[in-house]
């Protein structure tokens, strides 16, 4: 009998034994299915949002934290919230907290590793990277060296700046293609380590989060200016061509045709430059970016009735968005001016160029009604920067603009200088009658071509700019 029972029990624990062993074995081949969709850039970003929105809005008064630790949690939460706006606005100290954040906690609560990191993006498999995954690890591995110089080095370095035929045209044209992009990657041959991957996949979530998506590096770059949905086709197209054209259509499916949202363009030391390689991926994350990159100090809102807005960001760039049915697709301009160059014995530098300076000086110190203007992107408002620095510093100086660009008071602090600028219900004419009721020695009038003409002297007039 008790050899009966001790088989039976041994039968038992065999059975058990097996079905824990194959149970196990499920487990892990559900874990790694999950694994597998878990460490993708959209299941991270999920992620991401849905933590951030829980430290944002908990509630620290239910948790029974003491005194002290209430309020630098309270402190903490504000910060955030306060980074979380103002990173939108083109801040880049608020990007920079942000990222770490996202950096933080992709590595201490989601468990972000050197191997699972990979199914992000496949950083161990070049063939697999696409031509923005190897920009990003350009411009970071750049950046670490340039900073915010990474753009421009990387283009003059490898001499991208140039005209050239792309297969089909006839014509030469201002491009940056995907095949330039992998070129340069294969001959920088980076080695990065589990810190840079991360940066990137950080970088890659921030810009679809917060950030302005795939330019989002590329405009905080000491750039001239960047634009998007200048070019391509626009999807209000796609119903006519359908219609008309099926062998078009089927183009357009296979991305041989640009769309409006492929369209990413830099502005670099006076040429247009397209950047092939770069890509919204589709219309709607386009218009995200139209309708967020303007918003710094609540300028009103970007309306089918109200369609385009004219504003500045937060580091001094003016920014321009148009939208349907004003224009015929989503639209934006960021156009950038760099305050610390600008001296016109760095502007001028063609042969007889003393004379040319010396000119301008005299006329700037003898108080002279100057226009300057010129076709859009041509320096007129980096000219007048460097002229400006020859006017006496006892004159006050009263400027009118369409939007904030001079910010003349980082470069001058100590000088009396006021700017003014139109709004909705208060015209540039205004703004210039109210000028002449003040104490201002010079007065600068940036407007288009549609300014008064009746100037008063000693008047500085930048024409058309």
């Amino acid at each position: 009998m008790n050899i009966i029972l001790m088989l039976a029990v041994i039968i038992v624990a065999a059975i058990l034994v097996v079905y824990a062993v194959r149970k196990n074995k499920n487990a892990e081949v559900e874990e790694k299915v999950v694994d597998e969709k878990s460490y993708t850039i959209d299941a991270m970003m999920e992620f991401i949002k849905n933590r951030l929105d829980e430290i944002t809005k908990v509630n620290l008064y239910d948790i029974g934290l003491s005194e002290e630790e209430l309020k630098r949690r309270k402190a903490k939460k504000y910060e955030l919230r306060k980074a979380l706006k103002g990173c939108t606005y083109g801040d880049v100290n608020d990007k920079k907290y942000v990222k770490e954040l996202i950096y933080d906690l992709l590595y201490k609560e989601y468990g972000v590793n050197e191997i699972n990191i990979s199914k992000a993006i496949s950083f161990d498999i070049p063939s697999l990277l696409t031509a923005q995954d190897k920009f990003d690890i350009i411009m970071h591995m750049y950046k670490k060296e340039f900073g915010y110089e990474s753009l421009t080095q990387m283009i003059k370095k490898y001499n991208l700046a140039v005209e050239k035929y792309l297969e089909g045209d006839s014509k030469p044209s201002y491009v940056i293609t995907p095949q330039e992009i992998d070129d340069i990657y294969e001959k920088e041959n980076f080695t990065l380590d589990f810190a840079d991957k991360l940066s990137v996949v950080t970088q890659r979530i921030y810009q679809h989060y917060k950030g302005y998506s795939s330019i989002d590096e590329v405009r905080d770059m000491n750039i001239d200016g960047v634009s998007g949905g200048v070019s391509g086709l626009p999807e209000s197209f796609l119903s006519q061509v359908a219609q008309t054209d099926g062998d078009y259509l089927s183009q357009i499916s296979e991305n041989k045709v640009p769309r409006a949202c492929d369209s990413i363009w830099i502005f670099f030391q006076g040429k247009s430059i397209r950047l092939a390689f770069l890509s919204f991926g589709k219309e709607s994350e386009l218009k995200r970016v139209c309708q967020n990159i303007y918003k710094y100090n609540n300028p009103g809102q970007l309306s089918d009735t109200n369609g385009y807005k004219i504003n500045e960001m937060k580091d001094g760039s003016r920014v321009v968005v148009v939208r349907p049915s004003m224009s015929e697709t989503w639209a934006f301009f960021v156009r950038k001016f760099d305050v610390k160059r600008a001296t016109l014995e760095q502007i001028i530098t063609v042969e007889g160029k003393e004379n040319a300076i010396d000119l301008l000086k005299y006329l700037v110190k003898g108080a002279r009604v100057i226009s300057l203007t010129g076709e859009q992107g041509c320096g007129k408002t980096t000219m007048l920067m460097g002229m400006i620095e020859n006017i006496y510093d006892t004159m006050n100086l009263r400027i009118t603009e369409t939007a904030f660009e001079l910010h003349l008071r980082k470069i001058y602090p100590t000088r009396n200088i006021l700017s003014m600028r139109e709004t909705e219900t208060i015209s540039g004419q205004q703004c210039l009658d109210v000028q002449k009721k003040t104490d201002g020695s010079v007065n600068i009038i940036r407007r288009g071509c549609n300014r008064p003409r009746s100037i008063l002297d000693d008047t500085i007039c930048t024409g058309c700019i």
